[in-house]
């Protein structure tokens, strides 16, 4: 059998909160690697704290990519994504060093390792209109919109879920199919990597919702809700009729902030609806991992051997230490 003569990239999933950041850290300054961001959330400027975004000396230690690409109120793809990512990979596999995913969007990584089912592009033009007759009927009228026409895609689209409705909607428009017969067509564009796929979750749920409150409380003694006032404050984004429309402030915590910025709650009821949708967001993570058939799982603590194992077995023998 001839041998794989794909270059190589580990990719370290898991839900938020997991570890993941930490050990591709541990890991690129290990292997002389660079890590490539594969999270929603971390695309965007201005959201540090509340994202969970790598520190300056961490960033200055080891090179990462796909982190500050957009401003807030800019939307960034799934599509943009894939093709961003993959020329990161290729350029630092070109340099003879091992690109290091790390995060939990799973429809990043999907885009970039199985790459996206043909659909058309964006329509700026189209876009507008529907933004347009949301702000006039709302978004819930334009979601049973949808339903007349792709009954699947609104099944699985929620009426609060506005990108994607206005997504659903714009496909529709611009090709006269429903977006989920183009979701069905068989995916283009796999990525040519050959690519060690580990899953970071603690075996105990509640110690992964025990890290996710103490990091949350941890992100508002450093100034989380200073942050989201900064952003609050910004041209851009008061000239936006509904900010809370927009992905990035739709981010775990970002859009519980905003509302208790405005009044709309409590600061208890803030802390504790940020808690429990950033509990959702894990579990809908792990659901997304289960589906990875290809994927080996460890607990972040108590496999770290096992974890240390898979690793040295998937590199090179020229790049294994102990």
């Amino acid at each position: 059998m001839a041998a794989d003569r794909r270059p190589i990239a580990i990719a370290l999933m898991g839900p938020t909160a997991s570890g993941k950041t930490a050990l591709a850290m541990e890991w690129a300054q290990r292997l002389q690697g660079e890590i490539v961001s594969v999270d929603s959330a971390l695309v965007y400027r201005g959201l540090d704290i509340g994202a969970a975004k790598p520190e300056a000396a961490m960033l200055a230690a080891v090179p990462h990519h796909l982190i500050d690409v957009r401003e807030p109120w800019q939307p960034y793809s799934a599509a943009e994504f894939a093709a961003d990512a993959r020329a990161a990979l290729e350029t630092i596999a070109a340099r003879g060093r091992i690109p290091i995913l790390a995060g939990g969007t799973g429809l990043y990584f999907q885009a970039l390792l199985e790459g996206l089912a043909p659909m058309p592009e964006a329509d700026p033009a189209i876009r507008a209109t529907i933004a347009s007759e949301a702000a006039e009927k709302g978004w819930p009228a334009l979601h049973a919109e949808l339903a007349q026409v792709d009954p699947r895609a609104a099944a699985k689209i929620k009426a609060t879920d506005p990108q994607r409705i206005q997504r659903a909607l714009e496909v529709f428009r611009l090709s006269g199919k429903p977006i989920s017969q183009w979701q069905a067509m068989p995916a283009r564009d796999r990525l040519p990597f050959r690519v060690l796929k580990l899953v970071l979750a603690p075996r105990d749920r509640a110690v992964l919702h025990q890290r996710i409150e103490s990091r949350f409380d941890a992100m508002l003694a450093a100034g989380f809700l200073e942050e989201v006032n900064r952003l609050r404050d910004l041209p851009q984004l008061q000239a936006v009729d509904k900010p809370l429309d927009l992905p990035a402030i739709r981010a775990v915590g970002y859009r519980q902030a905003w509302e208790y910025l405005d009044g709309a709650i409590a600061e208890a009821e803030f802390r504790d609806r940020a808690i429990f949708a950033t509990r959702q967001l894990a579990k809908r993570q792990l659901t997304w991992l289960r589906g990875e058939r290809d994927a080996r799982w460890f607990d972040p603590l108590a496999d770290r051997q096992a974890l240390e194992a898979a690793l040295a077995l998937f590199l090179p023998s020229n790049l294994r230490t102990g």
